[in-house]
């Protein structure tokens, strides 16, 4: 829906929730940008694991809201400042930004444009690209507030790091070593195993082949002392019995873990965004050499192609190229 003779731009967007087929090239009206926003140029959009729950309408119906039409997906991405609003500070035209916006009411980043709360816009780190930027914000907010604010990991504690070649589970990896934990990273495939020791983790262990409970006898033998889990099933919470007795269990929402030991100290939690935990999360990145690791760039045409290989395996994060 376009207002007669208001400025366009190009978008993905779907008019009702469904399948890969909803998603189809539109020219919309670009976002209108309120007193505390940021107009993003986008240049690449993130295509998150949770991206197919939301076309299919699983956020709106957890959330009981009621969706606007044609709506846009899309919760990262990155791109250049084309216009702040009026109360916006520290933030310009032309800045290189990467910004997080999970159920924007104003749209996603699959489109050239997105009007976000710069609270949650960020400049990319010097040493990240611009499709590592754009893929990062989920899954790196949901990683540390995972190991800072739930698990509190401090320095010199050991952590198991479930599902770490996969979006949240390879940036948990590099944040808990620059954290000072030790990291023992259950990763899927040759693939996966491969990228977890790039990443620096002190011990990697197949977690459908591999003797997860020795390799964390070998880094902890009285046990280790807290587990992210950032995928779920019986092989997670097998892995569990690494633990030591009245250890740390963190899981993000939509985490399946239906059995724990009773004496652990197990919580799930929401991943919520805000100007803090991006500051934090900028600060450990800049510390030195960090690997978003983008597994694959889609062009904007093939955003279908994106949504399905979600569900096959693959390391890291996908990107979407928007033109």
């Amino acid at each position: 829906m376009n207002p007669s003779n208001a400025p366009t731009m190009r978008a993905i967007a779907i008019d009702h929730f469904g399948g890969v087929e909803e998603l189809k090239p539109r020219e919309l009206s670009i976002p209108q940008l309120g007193p505390k926003d940021v107009l993003v140029r986008v240049e690449c959009a993130g295509v998150g694991e949770w991206d197919p729950f939301e076309r299919e309408g699983g956020f709106a119906k957890l959330f009981g809201q009621e969706p606007c039409f044609p709506y846009i997906l899309g919760s990262e991405g990155a791109g250049v400042i084309a216009d702040v609003g009026s109360d916006v500070k520290g933030l310009s035209k032309g800045d290189r930004v990467y910004a997080t916006g999970f159920l924007n009411p104003k749209g996603g980043f699959y489109a050239q444009y997105a009007a976000i709360d710069a609270s949650l816009v960020s400049p990319i780190p010097a040493n990240l690209s611009i499709e590592q930027g754009a893929v990062m914000s989920g899954v790196a907010v949901t990683a540390l507030r995972g190991l800072d604010d739930v698990l509190a990991l401090q320095p010199s504690e050991s952590i198991i790091v479930f599902g770490a070649s996969g979006g949240i589970g390879h940036i948990a990896v590099q944040l808990a070593k620059r954290m000072g934990a030790r990291v023992l990273a259950v990763a899927s495939g040759e693939d996966g195993i491969a990228l977890a020791k790039r990443l620096g983790a002190d011990g990697v262990v197949d977690g459908h082949r591999g003797d997860v409970l020795a390799a964390a006898r070998d880094m902890a033998p009285d046990g280790l002392d807290a587990a992210l889990l950032t995928a779920g099933g019986e092989a997670a919470e097998r892995a569990l019995a690494a633990v030591r007795y009245g250890g740390r269990v963190a899981y993000p929402l939509g985490v399946e873990l239906a059995h724990t030991r009773s004496d652990l100290k197990v919580h799930g939690y929401e991943a919520n965004p805000d100007h803090a935990i991006l500051e934090r999360l900028d600060a450990l990145i800049e510390k030195g050499p960090f690997d978003v690791h983008v597994a694959r760039t889609y062009d904007f045409a093939d955003v279908g192609a994106a949504h399905r290989a979600i569900a096959e395996h693959h390391l890291g994060k996908f990107a979407l190229r928007i033109p």
